[in-house]
């Protein structure tokens, strides 16, 4: 089985000398950089906007994986790509217009992607997934950092695995909250190829390592 693709999220960061982190991360095994952005309304807490973004784009070496955790997406994904974004993932639960949004993103130029809050189940992804680069399942209900894994992500992301080798078998499978090199191998069995780990990551005694042993469980 090939290695795990690691995205490391930026929330967890130091924003005090957050050039001092991505400059790390640009020197880590890191396949993308996990850029969370909250609104405060779709999700219970607020992240960073765009200034922030785009001094994180600044120093970034790493392709940026921006994941919206806001109502009205579409006003932001111009500012996304200006920002860097190399992947645009939306919410499911968030878009009503979603076949719309995913084109969007990709007539700027990004790769698009549908995240699934955990009571979210993945058939509904059915009619979208052949048009999608990516899925970011959420193994924890989105908004904070630090939560306890959903052990009922495995079964969805065995579901989504067995749905896209049908239609899209590049199809990147993401998941987020609660990662760790504990959980990491089972994830990866079940059908994640990419790994988004925060707190795990940047509160860990040296980093770099951290993202290589979740790279190579």
């Amino acid at each position: 089985m090939s290695k795990c693709m690691v995205s490391p999220s930026v929330l967890a960061a130091d924003f005090a000398n957050i050039q001092r982190d991505i400059e790390m991360l640009n020197s880590s095994e890191a396949d993308y950089i996990h850029i969370d952005i909250m609104d405060g309304v779709f999700v219970p807490n607020i992240s960073f906007g765009f200034p922030v973004t785009q001094a994180i784009n600044k120093h970034a070496k790493k392709p940026l994986d921006f994941h919206l955790m806001i109502e009205n997406a579409d006003k932001y994904l111009e500012e996304c790509v200006k920002s860097g974004a190399e992947i645009i993932t939306v919410h499911f639960e968030a878009c009503d217009h979603l076949h719309r949004t995913i084109h969007a993103i990709k007539e700027l130029g990004a790769k698009a992607g549908v995240a699934l809050n955990p009571h979210t189940p993945v058939h509904v992804l059915e009619d979208i997934i052949a048009d999608l680069d990516l899925v970011l399942i959420m193994s924890v209900n989105p908004g904070f950092g630090g939560q306890a894994f959903i052990p009922q992500t495995y079964a969805k992301l065995k579901k989504l695995k067995s749905i896209a080798e049908k239609v899209n078998p590049g199809l990147l499978i993401e998941v987020d909250g609660g990662v760790t090199t504990e959980n990491a191998a089972q994830l990866h069995q079940s059908g994640a190829n990419l790994l988004v780990a925060g707190s795990f990551v940047f509160k860990s005694s040296d980093p770099v390592q951290t993202i290589k042993s979740l790279k190579n469980v």
